[in-house]
């Protein structure tokens, strides 16, 4: 029995339009009445999810910022944070690639390592409350995430060359067509979803993925039942337990109504 779903966001939860379809949080309160909970996991931090899920966010669990933050019943139960000095080591070859332009996360602001117009948002990447800087934060702001742009695209090449680079510190994950996440060793979606697991007390085999991009690899290849989108990455796709339809056609919805009905 599925006691727990995890979903993924962009290319996956939301629609074309990069919404949640109202549905949505009719069916996340009807399955936890049926004592399934809902958990969102996404590279978005926990307040942009927040605005996502408005209606229902003290309904729900979330891992955010890539496993970075995980909140439970609304309580903060893990918050972890790049090492300064990681990320001045990755800034540093980041700047060896002139197609390359990086972008760090806090709590509530976008840091950009070059001018904005070098960044083409893509839905995923909206940059909340973006600031222009020119030197690293100091080691006393609390950096939750980092993002790489790919201003050619060439989005597999370059997460090769960062992994044979900074391999031994950082897992380089394709995030759209042009983004690539740098997730640290030992934190990811996967591990946000344990947290939540063991709070609720639920096994492997009780939880239910839905993802779409490399970010989401760990998540799909940990759970019980893994399932990538028909959009999604390819090396997803072939290493999850089942593909279902597109975003844009309501897919992870579809799923979800058909597990609420089969608990009657």
């Amino acid at each position: 029995m599925i006691r727990l779903i995890a979903s993924d966001m962009d290319g996956t939860l939301l629609d074309e339009h990069s919404e949640v379809p109202p549905e949505t949080y009719d069916l996340i309160l009807a399955l936890r009445e049926k004592g399934v909970h809902f958990a969102a996991s996404s590279g978005r931090r926990f307040d942009r999810l927040c605005q996502f899920f408005a209606p229902v966010r003290d309904k729900m669990d979330f891992v955010a910022a890539n496993g970075a933050q995980v909140y439970v019943d609304g309580e903060l139960v893990d918050r972890e944070v790049f090492s300064h000095l990681g990320i001045r080591r990755l800034a540093k070859t980041v700047g060896k690639f002139e197609s390359l332009h990086m972008a760090l996360f806090d709590d509530e602001k976008s840091f950009l390592l070059d001018d904005e117009d070098k960044f083409v948002r893509e839905i995923d990447k909206d940059l909340p409350n973006a600031e222009r800087i020119w030197y690293l934060p100091g080691p006393d702001v609390s950096i939750l995430k980092i993002s790489i742009y790919c201003e050619d695209g060439h989005v597999m090449d370059y997460a090769y060359a960062l992994s044979r680079e900074l391999g031994d510190e950082f897992l380089f994950a394709p995030s759209g067509t042009h983004w690539i996440d740098a997730l640290q060793r030992g934190v990811n979606k996967a591990t946000g979803i344990e947290q939540i697991m063991a709070h609720h007390g639920i096994t492997r085999d009780e939880v239910m993925a839905f993802g779409d991009s490399m970010n989401d690899y760990e998540i799909i290849r940990f759970v019980g039942t893994g399932c990538a989108m028909a959009n999604g990455r390819p090396a997803l796709k072939a290493v999850a337990n089942r593909v279902i339809g597109y975003n844009y056609d309501q897919a992870v919805q579809g799923e979800m109504r058909k597990l609420l009905e089969s608990l009657g």
